[in-house]
C-alpha cells in the first residue's frame, strides 16, 4: 500500500519537475507539497483558460521556459541543485502533431535531449524519471497488451516522437549512465515511465474525450465523440503518478535495477471504449450529452491499445487503486465542484486518495 509515510523520501528532497504547468505536472506538484518535498518547475506558461496550474497557486521555484532552450534548462536544474527529476515537458496531442510535427520533435525528442545533457552537467542530480506514453508501442491493434520490450513504433507524429525520446533516454543510459558502471563512473539512475490514457480533474486541453465533454456540458452543446469504438486504458492521474513516485523512490535508495522502462496502467480487462466512457460520464452526470461523429476522414489514432501493468505490479508493488468506472467518476465529481460550486478539490482527493 502506498502512502504519505512510504513515500516519506521525498521530505525535504529537492525535486525538479518538467511540464509542471500542465495538467499532470500540476497534480505532480500538489503531491510532491504534500508529501513535504523542495520542488521546482520548469515550463512554459499555462496554455489554456482556467488551468490546473494557475487554480493551485503553485508558482513558487517555477521558470516559465521552452525546454528546446537548453541554456536555460541547464541553469534551472544546477540553480536549484536538483536531487531528482521528474520529465514531463511535452506536446501531448495527436492531432496537434499532424498540425505541426517540427514543434512536435523539437518539444519531445530535442527537450528531453536537453534535459538529458543538462543533467550530465549537474552533479547534484541522482534519479531521473523520463515520463513518455502508452503510444511509443508498435501498435498492431492486437488484443494482446503491450509489454515493456515490445517492439517501440508510433504511427503518428506524437507516438513516434515518444518512441524517439525513449530510445534516446535508453542510449544516453548506455552510454554515459551505463548501470554496470554505476557508483563508479557517474551518479545517475535513470527509468521510463509508460502510462495509458490518464484522466482527472484541471485538464481543459482540447482533442481530449472528457475535458471536450465539460466543456461542452457547461455551454449546454452537446459533445461530438470521435473513434467511439477505439479502446483505451483508462486511468486517474492520480494512478499513474503514485507509479513515478513509487519509481522514483526506488532510484532514489538506489536500486539500480529499477532504471528501465515500466507500464502503468489500469488492469487490461478494464479498457473501455471511447463511447462507453463518454455513456459512463453521462450516467454520473446526466446534464451530459454526446453525438457520434460520422465523417471519418480525421487523422489515424490507434483503435485498440492496452498495457502490459504486471511487471509494476510484481516488482514495484504498484497497484491502480482505483478502477476505470471510479476514476471517471472522482473526474466529473472535480468540475461539478469546480463548474457548480466554485471549489478546487485537488488536496482533497489526493488526501483521499493516499489515505485509501
Amino acid at each position: 500500500m502506498v502512502n504519505k509515510m512510504s513515500l516519506s523520501i521525498y521530505q525535504a528532497k529537492r525535486v525538479f519537475v518538467t511540464g509542471h504547468t500542465g495538467f499532470k505536472g500540476s497534480w505532480l506538484c500538489s503531491m510532491l507539497a504534500l508529501l513535504g518535498a523542495q520542488t521546482a518547475g520548469f515550463s512554459l506558461a499555462p496554455n489554456t483558460e482556467p488551468s490546473h496550474f494557475s487554480l493551485l497557486g503553485n508558482n513558487s521555484n517555477s521558470t516559465i521556459a521552452d525546454i528546446a532552450n537548453s541554456t536555460s534548462l541547464l541553469i534551472a536544474i544546477r540553480d536549484f541543485q536538483s536531487e531528482i527529476v521528474f520529465h514531463l515537458a511535452a506536446q501531448p496531442l495527436v492531432r496537434e502533431s499532424y498540425n505541426n510535427p517540427l514543434n512536435t520533435y523539437q518539444t519531445n525528442v530535442i527537450g528531453t535531449l536537453n534535459l538529458l545533457e543538462a543533467i550530465r552537467q549537474c552533479d547534484s542530480v541522482k534519479s531521473v524519471v523520463i515520463i513518455t506514453t502508452d503510444k511509443v508501442y508498435e501498435n498492431k491493434e492486437w488484443l494482446y497488451p503491450y509489454r515493456e520490450n515490445d517492439q517501440l513504433g508510433g504511427y503518428d507524429m506524437y507516438s513516434s516522437s515518444k518512441a524517439c525520446a525513449e530510445i534516446l533516454t535508453h542510449s544516453y543510459q548506455r552510454s554515459f549512465f551505463n548501470i554496470e558502471q554505476y557508483k563508479e563512473k557517474h551518479q545517475v539512475l535513470i527509468a521510463s515511465a509508460r502510462a495509458g490514457n490518464v484522466i482527472g480533474g484541471g485538464d481543459w486541453s482540447k482533442d481530449r474525450l472528457i475535458p471536450d465533454i465539460i466543456k461542452a456540458t457547461i455551454k449546454e452543446d452537446k459533445t461530438i465523440i470521435r473513434n467511439p469504438l477505439a479502446i483505451r486504458p483508462w486511468q486517474h492521474v492520480l494512478d499513474c503518478l503514485q507509479g513515478y513516485l513509487i519509481l522514483g523512490k526506488a532510484l532514489l535508495e538506489e536500486k539500480k535495477e529499477f532504471a528501465e522502462a515500466w507500464n502503468f496502467a489500469p488492469y487490461s480487462f478494464e479498457s473501455k471504449t471511447v463511447q462507453e466512457v463518454a455513456t459512463i460520464s453521462m450516467e454520473i452526470w446526466p446534464s451530459i450529452k454526446i453525438e457520434i461523429e460520422q465523417n471519418d476522414s480525421h487523422n489515424h489514432e490507434a483503435g485498440l491499445l492496452k498495457l502490459d501493468n504486471s511487471k509494476a505490479i510484481s516488482r514495484l508493488q504498484w497497484t491502480p487503486k482505483w478502477d476505470t468506472r471510479q476514476a471517471i467518476q472522482e473526474t466529473i465529481t472535480w468540475y461539478k465542484k469546480f463548474y457548480l460550486e466554485g471549489i478546487v478539490i485537488t488536496e482533497n482527493q489526493i488526501g483521499q486518495y493516499m489515505n485509501l
